[in-house]
Parts: C-alpha cells; structure tokens; sequence
C-alpha cells in the first residue's frame, strides 16, 4: 500500500535552515544539522558518487538507507528544485546535475507551471504541477505504481502536506544544535504525537531520530 512519507531535519529547538537567496538556497545552518547524515556510507554513496565505502554505518546510516528505499515518485516544492535560482531561463533544470539522485518520477510544485517535463539520465523526470496539493499526490500515486510518494520539502512545502493530514510516516533528524533562527518546524503541528505514533532513537552522533507512524 502506498503510503506517504517526509524526512526533515531540525535543530534542537525546532529550527530548520532558512535560505537567504540564490547564491545560498539552504542557508549557512543547512551544513550543522545535517552533518551526521551526509557523513553517512549511504549518503555519499547515493548522492556525492562515493562508491569508496567511506562514512558512516550506525543509526544514522539506517535511516539514510530508510529514506532511498521503497520510493517511486517524489513530490517537492519550487525552491528544492532550484527554480529560483534561474526562473527564467528555459533550459535551466535544477541544480541535482546531469543525473538526479531519484530515479523516478519528481513532481515539481510551482506557480510558474505549465512548464514542460524535463527527462533526466538515470530515470528522474520533472514534472511541473500549480493545483491543489490533494491533486498532485492523486497523480504522484498513480505514478509511483504502488511504492510510496516522498514529500521532499522544502519545510513550507512539508508543512502543507502534514496540515492536511496526508502524511503516514513522518522522520525528523535533531541534530545537537541550537539555531534560534530559521524556519521553525513544528509551527501550527500541535497534536502530532497523537493522530501519529511516534518513536525516538538516537544516533552515534547524537543526533535523535523522531519518527511519526500513522
């Protein structure tokens, strides 16, 4: 059964990285709590290339593995895939390289759309969808054929999808830091913990993993 599901990360207070333009999308706290999960083996070797056998192999490992396994379509907002960085430029196709780390079909939501689908090496294709959130997951399940639908942020993007009560599996990664700034990733989540079970593990790192099941 196709179930839904997000991976964010968060600091020890709730604050997620906010980025400050083009040149920094991910802003300068994306790196601090995130660093245990792309010093894992499965990280490097899924998205830096590193066939080497290098990183990490713990807790965090696991849950880096988790998050590539069962997914056939993905769903991610505007920012993620880069549109802001060249808006107007028709041959600009995200900032994932040549070949994407997906391997299925990626549903871009944007206000610019209708845009035409951009076909990636290594079976990542991006299409680009402005309609209701509801409506794009219909059509994301459609295509993932029958493997689960990632929402793969940003945080604004996420929060869409869990106010509306579309998300089974929810994965926060806490990272020992404290921000006090960005955006915050609990806002208007209130009651979470019991529409959902949630479980807490935590990493080597220190890094503590929330899970929500429905």
């Amino acid at each position: 059964m196709t179930r839904v599901r997000i991976d964010l990360f968060s600091s020890l207070d709730g604050c997620t990285s906010a980025g400050d333009g083009p040149e920094n999308p991910m802003g300068e706290d994306w790196g601090p709590i995130t660093a245990a999960y792309v010093a894992t083996r499965t990280m490097k070797e899924r998205v830096f290339g590193d066939t080497s056998g290098a990183g990490t192999t713990g807790i965090d490992d696991a849950y880096a593995t988790a998050f590539f396994t069962g997914i056939g379509a993905e769903i991610m907002g505007a920012a993620m895939f880069g549109l802001h960085t060249f808006p107007d430029d028709p041959d600009w196709k995200g900032w994932w390289g040549d070949e994407p780390p997906f391997g299925f079909p990626v549903f871009v939501l944007t206000s610019t759309a209708p845009r035409p689908d951009i076909a990636m090496q290594g079976g990542t294709t991006f299409r680009f969808r402005d309609g209701r959130i509801e409506d794009v997951l219909a059509e994301a399940s459609e295509a993932a054929g029958g493997l689960d639908i990632r929402v793969g942020g940003g945080i604004r993007t996420a929060r869409a999808f869990l106010r509306a009560g579309l998300v089974d599996d929810l994965h926060v990664a806490i990272a020992p830091v404290v921000l006090d700034r960005g955006h915050r990733v609990w806002e208007d989540l209130r009651g979470l913990e019991q529409t959902h079970r949630m479980t807490t593990e935590v990493a080597e790192s220190g890094t503590l993993h929330v899970t929500f099941t429905r």
